[in-house]
């Protein structure tokens, strides 16, 4: 990794002192501008599932699980936001403003993996557009241990623009939490990128309510 954690960590700490204060717990947010991509490529249209080391407690993922028999009350029992059966995935065929807003309020889908079809089928046209794609898991997974993976991973999309804008972190976190977050996120794009971490031009952290702060190289 071509940036020292020094120069991150340094940049974490000016982030947070020059974020406004707030009576709510604000995000940190990484901003990665990329160049010589061609985003007409398979390369310009990254997406990665990045398993942060800290996840940031008060932005846990929700996750639906979509099973059916013994799949879907182990997801119960582990407490999955949402559990829904066949029958009421069957129920929702056709409903828009119902479908948008399962799609709108929660982050993941595990989905047993003979209802795939069917899931695509009709909750296809909501999640695509939100990068939202289906995590197929056989009836005999071990469903807690892939909800603790999915609370924990955030999403890294590339579309249209050569940027990435991802959660990393809250204020309220340890600085060097949030520097282990960000070399996480940055190493699977230095894996993806055909040039690794020289495609990337420029680096930035920012809180919600503060300026965007440069980390230099």
């Amino acid at each position: 990794m071509s940036i020292e954690p020094k120069k991150i960590l340094a940049a974490v700490k000016e982030a947070k002192e020059k974020a406004e204060k707030r009576n709510f717990t604000q995000s940190v947010e990484l901003i990665l501008t990329l160049q010589d991509i061609d985003m007409k490529s398979p390369g310009g249209r990254l997406q990665e599932n990045v398993e942060l080391p800290y996840p940031p407690p008060e932005k846990t993922n929700k996750i639906c699980v979509i099973a059916t028999g013994e799949l879907a009350l182990k997801a119960k029992r582990a407490n999955a936001d949402l559990v829904m059966d066949r029958a009421q995935l069957e129920g929702l065929a056709g409903k828009k403003k119902e479908l948008r807003k399962i799609a709108n309020d929660y982050d993941f889908f595990i989905v047993e993996a003979p209802l795939m079809p069917l899931v695509g089928k009709i909750l296809g046209a909501v999640l695509g557009p939100r990068g939202k794609m289906p995590i197929p898991a056989p009836p005999t997974a071990d469903i807690e241990s892939l909800l603790n993976k999915y609370r924990r991973t955030v999403v890294i999309r590339m579309r249209n623009q050569p940027v990435i804008q991802c959660l990393i972190g809250t204020e309220n976190m340890k600085e060097e939490e949030i520097v282990e977050n960000i070399q996480a996120v940055l190493r699977t794009i230095e894996g993806k990128m055909k040039r690794g971490i020289k495609n990337v031009k420029l680096v930035c952290i920012k809180t919600t309510m503060g300026a965007p702060v440069k980390i230099k190289p």
